[in-house]
């Protein structure tokens, strides 16, 4: 997109580089100049050696799932409303010969006791139009604390790399259901595992309740079988397309019979369904499970090769080079797949620093509002705008748009998409209104709406953390804000007209406001897309 500079990179810049693909973004506090990219990669290492589950209060009703039972009465006290799911009474109709019935929703999960055994179940099909508005409010309030509960530890967390890799899992990993308490478990297991050994981490996501049935292998019966589980773990999760055949999709769709999930999201096999007669799988045979399959893939060098190609194409550049990624699959292959071993392989390459792989990707949505939250130390008061921003751009967390994830590259950048990302400053630091028609999702609970209801407009009011950013340039002329600002920015060199432009902007503003449009400025630029 932009032309790259030939000059040798500086030490500020190589660490740049580090924190904006290993993590989401430098803080002005770790551009530490007597810090070497070797030092600050064992730091972003051993910060994330500690995992923590993505969990708070306001997530609780993530843990809120259907079944549903009935109540006696309508709710009340403090328990009434439980995480944004108010449950008013839904009054039923009534004849003289009856009195009036009110019923009220009650998640199986919050009863305890004799009360979880003795009411009857109330299944999806049978409830009323106000219970299922209920439940779908619920659900969206559910998704909507996931995502920001997320994007806040993206920007703020000590663990970036944990975070960043838990972040390109969920796109290797791609799963979308529509209950937010799988959706989190398997989150959850992903960012636990998400630097260890791909086999432990494969067998996990494999055996988990979301995946499982977003990839229908509760329907996969030994009378039945079905092959989307089997094809889609091979063709998008470990070996890649070209490497197994048809016969090979067969057998092993009927090793995986019998993997499923309860109603508590928790993995069962059930034995009765498993097809347990023999199996030839990639030129092996035996009475093959599951596991066996998942082995058997991870014993095929071209596992290693597919996997640290994507790993490549996210953390590198858009366009493999053969020779860097043929030896690190080796290197990868040979320590069983320690994931912690590759990235410090690939971040520690003296080529990861060239031209070609510095400011050369674009930042994906989710890399753009993180970043912008971290290197800047924004806070919005009301983040919920922030889920619109992620719809209108193209990439919203825990809603892949289907099971091979986002394209990424130069599918992010289009005409509108562009000037949506060029205008986002001025939203988020001048208290601007964000107007746009947000596209029709078939797998929204509520599609199939007008444009005027799609329309997401709302004033947004931010907080911009500008004391780091100017202790950062205190030792600086004033002359040189600009350029010393957009070397931290951005990661390509600014041109000199724009920044004669961003210099000339901040002259006329007050002083007191002038930090802020230097930044302002900044962002607005195309260079600020590139990272």
């Amino acid at each position: 997109m932009l032309a790259q500079t030939m000059l040798p990179m500086t030490t500020q810049q190589r660490i740049q580089h580090l924190y904006w693909r290993a993590g989401f973004g430098p803080r002005p506090e770790d551009v530490d100049a007597s810090m070497s990219p070797r030092k600050a990669l064992r730091k972003l290492l051993r910060e994330s050696e500690k995992y923590e589950p993505l969990d708070s209060p306001p997530m609780h009703y993530a843990e809120l799932r259907p079944p549903f039972v009935p109540s006696a009465a309508p709710a009340s006290g403090p328990d009434s409303r439980v995480a944004g799911m108010t449950t008013t009474p839904d009054r039923m109709a009534t004849s003289a010969n009856t009195a009036p019935v009110i019923a009220t929703l009650t998640p199986r999960s919050l009863l305890t006791g004799s009360d979880a055994t003795k009411l009857p179940l109330l299944r999806r099909r049978q409830l009323t139009p106000q219970q299922r508005k209920m439940e779908n409010e619920g659900i969206r309030e559910a998704f909507y604390q996931m995502n920001i509960g997320w994007l806040d530890r993206m920007a703020g967390s000590s663990a970036q790399l944990r975070e960043k890799m838990t972040f390109f899992w969920h796109g290797h990993f791609a799963c979308r259901v529509r209950q937010p308490a799988p959706a989190l478990q398997l989150n959850n297991t992903i960012r636990k595992l998400a630097l260890g050994k791909f086999g432990d981490l494969l067998l996990a996501v494999s055996k988990e309740p979301a995946m499982l049935q977003f990839l229908n292998n509760q329907q996969n019966r030994k009378q039945h079988p079905n092959e989307n589980f089997a094809r889609e773990v091979m063709e998008l999760f470990t070996i890649g397309r070209g490497n197994y055949t048809e016969h090979d999709v067969k057998e092993a769709a009927r090793a995986f019979t019998g993997w499923s999930s309860d109603e508590s999201y928790q993995f069962i096999f059930r034995q009765k369904q498993h097809d347990a007669g023999p199996k030839t799988f990639l030129g092996r045979t035996g009475n093959f499970g599951g596991e066996d399959i998942l082995n058997i893939l991870l014993e095929q060098p071209k596992t290693a090769e597919f996997i640290t190609t994507k790993l490549y194409r996210f953390f590198v550049n858009d366009t493999p080079n053969l020779a860097h990624i043929q030896s690190l699959a080796q290197a990868f292959y040979k320590s069983q797949y320690d994931i912690s071993d590759l990235l410090e392989r690939m971040f520690s390459a003296d080529w990861f620093y060239e031209a070609a792989n510095v400011g050369t990707r674009i930042k994906s949505p989710i890399e753009l509002l993180a970043g912008i939250k971290r290197t800047l130390g924004v806070r919005l008061e009301n983040p919920r705008p922030l889920l619109g921003y992620q719809k209108a751009l193209g990439q919203t967390l825990f809603e892949p748009p289907n099971v091979a994830g986002w394209p990424g590259g130069r599918n992010w950048i289009d005409s509108s998409s562009l000037l949506l990302r060029l205008q986002l400053p001025q939203v988020l630091f001048k208290n601007a209104q964000f107007n746009v028609a947000l596209k029709e999702d078939e797998n929204d609970i509520a599609p199939s709406v007008s444009r005027a209801d799609r329309t997401f407009r709302q004033q947004v009011k931010t907080h911009l953390e500008l004391k780091p950013l100017a202790d950062f340039l205190a030792k600086i002329p004033e002359e040189q804000h600009a350029a010393k600002l957009s070397e931290f920015l951005l990661q390509t060199p600014i041109r000199p007209e724009n920044l004669a432009l961003v210099q000339q902007m901040a002259t006329k503003a007050p002083s007191e406001a002038r930090l802020k449009t230097m930044i302002t400025s900044l962002l607005a630029l195309p260079e600020y897309q590139l990272m």
